[in-house]
């Protein structure tokens, strides 16, 4: 039988612990295997996707290093599911000055549909006039305004994606993303940039007009590294900081 990581593999070389990590993470962004699923174990997959085990231990090592599956000793291997305090510590990097970090408190100002612009088109790798989602949030920290931030997602993604506005927003938007639509976050990139406050970027963060503020962009993309969702936040840098672990 033609070995299925082979095929692939394409033209371009790639080990073939990667191939089967290729076809794992394939089948998980298709929904094959949703969140909270278990896998089947390293024998049943080796001989899916005619491999060793040894190849298929390494691969899903390295699908664990990003935190796309959790092993779990005696128990198997599952489909990582997206939860608010799993979310925070692995996308949210403002902390206080003392760099403790605090659980935002996010709230919920608006929500329309737009259309994308050169800029945010090309972000989103969508056609410029795409239609998109846009909310528009603050978020407290210890008590005071920390964050202001528009999030845009392109409507074909998510048609039903709805926030009541003024509500309290009590799940990340990557656990409603993996929840309500299949949909998981596994990577973003993030380009920072100090900028003077906008009125508005003021008025909500409690700021005099033009204080410096941190802005992020930020592209966050599924499994299969398709951007789902453009934000736009702009960060108080009196009371916080953003703060990275490099390894």
């Amino acid at each position: 039988m033609e070995n299925e990581a082979e095929k692939e593999a394409g033209a371009e070389f790639q080990p073939l612990y990667a191939q089967v990590k290729a076809l794992i993470t394939k089948r998980i962004g298709a929904g094959e295997w949703k969140p909270g699923t278990m896998l089947p174990n390293e024998f049943q997959l080796a001989a899916a996707f005619n491999v060793s085990q040894g190849t298929v231990r390494k691969a899903l090592m390295a699908l664990e290093a990003e935190r796309l599956i959790v092993r779990r000793q005696g128990r198997g291997t599952y489909v990582a599911r997206h939860t608010s305090e799993r979310t925070l510590f692995h996308f949210f990097r403002m902390v206080g000055m003392d760099d403790r970090p605090a659980e935002p408190i996010s709230r919920a100002l608006s929500q329309k549909t737009v259309t994308a612009t050169r800029e945010f088109a090309a972000r989103l790798e969508v056609p410029r006039g795409t239609p998109l989602h846009c909310i528009t949030r603050y978020r407290i920290m210890n008590g005071a305004p920390a964050i202001f931030e528009r999030i845009y997602v392109p409507v074909r993604c998510m048609p039903d994606l709805a926030v009541e506005p003024g509500s309290e927003m009590l799940d990340e938007m990557y656990v409603i993303y993996q929840e309500r639509f299949g949909t998981t976050i596994a990577h973003a990139s993030e380009r920072l940039a100090s900028v003077a406050a906008t009125d508005e970027v003021a008025r909500q963060l409690g700021l005099a007009g033009g204080s410096p503020v941190l802005q992020i962009f930020r592209v966050a993309r599924d499994v299969n590294r398709v951007a789902v969702e453009l934000r736009i936040s702009f960060c108080r840098t009196d009371l916080f900081r953003y703060a990275v672990e490099l390894n």
